[in-house]
This record gives C-alpha cells, sequence and structure tokens, in this order.
C-alpha cells in the first residue's frame, strides 16, 4: 500500500512538472527550496521566536571507548529550545513538500524509484543501526 502512495506521488509529480523539466531547472529549483527550508527555520527562530537555538560546543565524555551509543548520543544536544507554533509548523511543512517535489522530480528525470531509494536507505540503516554515524 506504501509504495502505491510514493509511485502515485512520483506520477502526480511527473505529471504537474510542466515548464522545469531540464536537469539544470530541477536541480537549482531543488536548491532554492533547500535554502528556504533552511529559512523557514531560521524564521522559527528570529521573527517568531517560538524556537529558540542554544548552540554551544557538544560534550563528549572523556571515556568515548568505555561508553555504549546510547550514552554519547544522550550526550549531545540538538540545539533546539521550545516547539513550533502553528504558523511556523505549516509554513515549514509546506517548505519540505515544495522539497519533496524538487526531490521526486529529480527522480523522475533520472529515472529513479523515490520508494526504492527509500527503502534501500532503510535497510541501510536497519541493518546498520546506530553503527551508520551520520
Amino acid at each position: 500500500m506504501k509504495d502505491c502512495i510514493f509511485d502515485n506521488f512520483q506520477n502526480s509529480v511527473d505529471e504537474s512538472l510542466l515548464r522545469h523539466r531540464s536537469i539544470l531547472d530541477i536541480i537549482t529549483k531543488l536548491q532554492e527550496s533547500e535554502s528556504r527550508v533552511n529559512r523557514a527555520v531560521a524564521k522559527s527562530i528570529t521573527n517568531c521566536g517560538c524556537i529558540k537555538l542554544g548552540a554551544k560546543n557538544q560534550y563528549t565524555p572523556d571515556n568515548i571507548d568505555d561508553l555504549n551509543l546510547d550514552a554519547i548520543k544522550s550526550s549531545h544536544d540538538p540545539h533546539v529550545q521550545g516547539n513550533l507554533c502553528e504558523n511556523c509548523r505549516e509554513v515549514i511543512e509546506r517548505e519540505l513538500g515544495n522539497n519533496l517535489f524538487y526531490i521526486t522530480s529529480l527522480c523522475n528525470l533520472l529515472d529513479l524509484n523515490l520508494y526504492d531509494i527509500l527503502l534501500k536507505e532503510y535497510d541501510k540503516i536497519s541493518t546498520l543501526g546506530k553503527y551508520t554515524m551520520r
């Protein structure tokens, strides 16, 4: 069922993309959409203030060899404080949706299946688990 949703989405993107069918158009629109996602997150911090940025050096314990990966993971701070307000959430979701549109457009142009890419990434993550170290 989920593969049908991905395939339907990929087909819908292909049908709705009319003007920007060149690889150059698509990769530059993808880059623009990524910038808009970053801008929307930044505006949530600087304009709205619903989330705050508390960036500082990541603490890495001295005895890293003696710790398990869960302990290392819990020692790292995501630097985000607070929760997105409804307006910021809507804006970021819309920008991420646009980003998915152009990622899918790139997949279509290169004859790649978005669902297959997701499955391969999922398999890699589930096989390697915490050891993917991204």
